[in-house]
C-alpha cells in the first residue's frame, strides 16, 4: 500500500514507520534508518547560541509543513510532469543520465559500453536494492556522520531518490554523468549522492539541483559522500538553483585517498536559506583537491557554507577558494577552516575566499580559520569583501555600455576565476551565463 499525499499529515513518527515498511531493500539498511530516526526524535533543532548557527536563523523553518516522498515508483497525476531545463548538460556528450522529482525516481540511463565494464550509475534506491553489499561499507558510515545534527539524523533515516556512481578499478569514462533533482511547489527532495571509484578509476559528475518552472517554495535535506580511491580522478560539479522560497540544507563529505585527485565545484544560486556543512578528507599520501565556489544571492537570500579541509596523513594538497556577489538585502555566511593532524607533515594548505557587495544593504560574513597540529606545513588563507569599483563603471559606460552591462562585466570577471578551473567549457559557459542573468543593475 503507497503513502498517498493526501493521508499525510507531515513528517513524523507514523509517516516515517509507514515508509520504512515499504522501503525494497536490505535489512542493514532499513536498521540504519531506524537508528538515525531514533536519534532523530532524540535531537533538538540547532539554536542560535551554537557556533556554527550564530548567523543563521531558522526559527521560520517548520519540518510540519513538508511531506515524505512516495515509496511507489511513478509520478501522480497531481504532480507537474514539467521538468527544469538543464544548465550543466546542455551541448554535453553524456555517458549517463538520472532524473528525480520530489525524491522519487523517474528515469536512468547508462551508455551500454560502461554497463559491460562494471559501472553502475543511477537511482540509489535501485541499486541498493541490486547490490546492497557493494554499497553497505560506503553508504552512512564512513563519510556522512549521521548524528552530526538533527538534519543529517533526518536525510539518514528518509533519505530517498538519490543517485549512485560506482566505477571499479582502472576504468577510466571519458563522458561525464548527469543526474536532476527536481522540485514541484512545496516538495521534499531527500536525495542522496553516492560516488565510489576504485583505485585508478576516473569519472566527471554533473549534478544539478532545481525547482520545475512555476514552483516557488520547498524543502531539501540531502547529502553526498564522495569515495575517491588511490589514484583516481573525480571532477564533480553541483549546481544548487532552486526557487527562492526554498530551505536547503545538506552535509557533504569527500574522502580522498593516496595519489588521487578530487575537483569539487559547487555552484549557489538558489533558495530561501541555504546551510550546508563541506568537508574533504585527505587520508592517503600525495592526495591533492580543489574545492571551487560560486555563490551569487538576491532579495533576502541567506547562503551559508561551513567547510573542512581536513589533512590527516603527510604530502597532501588542498586548494580552496570560493567567490560571493550579493544583491539587494542577501546575505552569505562562510566559516572555513583548513585542519592539520599532527603526523600530516608537508601538508600544503590554501584557502580563500573574496565578497562582491552589489548593495549597500547585502552583508557577507567570512571566517577562515587554521588548526594546525604539525609544525612542518605550508598553510594561507584570505578574504576579501567589498564594493564595485564606480570608476570600473565609469570606465565602460563611457565606451557605450549602460550600466547595468557595465556591472555585469564586473561580476563576470569577478567569477571568472573560479569559472576558468572547469574542465568542460560548455558547463564554465552555463554557469557565466546563469549568473550574468540575474545580475541587476548596481546601487
Amino acid at each position: 500500500m503507497s503513502i498517498q499525499a493526501s493521508t499525510q499529515t507531515g513528517i513524523d513518527s507514523d509517516a516515517v514507520a509507514s515508509f520504512l515498511a515499504e522501503r525494497q531493500e536490505p535489512a542493514w539498511s532499513v536498521q540504519q534508518r531506524r537508528q538515525a530516526w531514533e536519534n532523530f526524535s532524540q535531537m533538538n533543532w540547532p539554536g542560535r547560541r551554537e557556533e556554527e548557527w550564530l548567523r543563521t536563523d531558522i526559527r521560520l523553518f517548520k519540518l510540519d509543513s513538508f511531506l515524505l516522498p512516495e515509496s511507489t515508483g511513478g509520478v501522480p497525476p497531481s504532480l507537474p510532469l514539467s521538468l527544469p531545463p538543464s544548465l550543466l548538460a546542455e551541448g554535453v556528450d553524456l555517458a549517463g543520465s538520472t532524473v528525480s522529482l520530489d525524491s522519487r525516481p523517474l528515469t536512468s540511463q547508462l551508455d551500454e559500453k560502461w554497463a559491460r565494464q562494471g559501472v553502475l550509475f543511477g537511482s540509489l534506491d535501485r541499486i541498493l536494492a541490486e547490490h546492497g553489499d557493494l554499497l553497505r561499507p560506503y553508504l552512512m558510515t564512513r563519510a556522512v556522520d549521521p548524528a552530526f545534527d538533527r538534519f543529517a539524523a533526518l536525510h539518514a533515516a528518509v533519505w530517498s531518490g538519490g543517485q549512485v556512481l560506482y566505477v571499479p578499478r582502472g576504468v577510466v569514462i571519458d563522458a561525464p554523468v548527469h543526474a536532476l533533482s527536481a522540485m514541484s511547489e512545496g516538495g521534499s527532495d531527500f536525495g542522496h549522492t553516492l560516488v565510489i571509484l576504485e583505485e585508478g578509476a576516473e569519472a566527471t559528475f554533473l549534478s544539478e539541483q532545481a525547482s520545475v518552472p512555476g514552483a516557488s517554495k520547498g524543502f531539501h535535506c540531502g547529502a553526498i559522500e564522495l569515495f575517491v580511491g588511490p589514484r583516481a580522478r573525480l571532477r564533480y560539479v553541483n549546481l544548487q538553483d532552486w526557487a527562492d522560497g526554498v530551505w536547503h540544507f545538506g552535509h557533504q563529505k569527500a574522502l580522498v585517498d593516496r595519489d588521487a585527485s578530487l575537483q569539487w565545484t559547487v555552484a549557489a544560486m538558489g533558495s530561501r536559506l541555504t546551510k550546508v556543512n563541506q568537508h574533504v578528507l585527505l587520508t592517503g599520501a600525495g592526495a591533492e583537491t580543489q574545492v571551487n565556489g560560486v555563490l551569487f544571492t538576491e532579495g533576502k537570500q541567506h547562503l551559508s557554507y561551513h567547510t573542512l579541509q581536513h589533512h590527516k596523513v603527510g604530502n597532501c594538497r588542498s586548494d580552496f577558494l570560493y567567490k560571493s556577489a550579493l544583491q539587494d538585502q542577501s546575505r552569505t555566511v562562510w566559516r572555513g577552516m583548513i585542519k592539520v593532524d599532527k603526523d600530516a607533515q608537508k601538508t600544503d594548505g590554501y584557502q580563500r575566499n573574496d565578497n562582491l557587495l552589489l548593495s549597500t544593504q547585502a552583508r557577507a560574513d567570512s571566517i577562515p580559520g587554521l588548526e594546525i597540529e604539525a609544525d612542518d606545513v605550508r598553510c594561507t588563507h584570505g578574504s576579501t569583501s567589498g564594493k564595485v569599483d564606480e570608476e570600473l563603471i565609469f570606465y565602460a559606460c563611457c565606451r557605450g555600455f549602460t550600466r547595468q552591462e557595465a556591472t555585469r562585466m564586473i561580476v563576470t570577471g569577478f567569477f571568472q576565476q573560479v569559472l576558468d578551473r572547469i574542465t568542460i567549457e560548455s558547463v564554465r559557459a552555463a554557469l557565466g551565463h546563469a549568473i550574468a542573468r540575474r545580475v541587476r543593475e548596481y546601487e
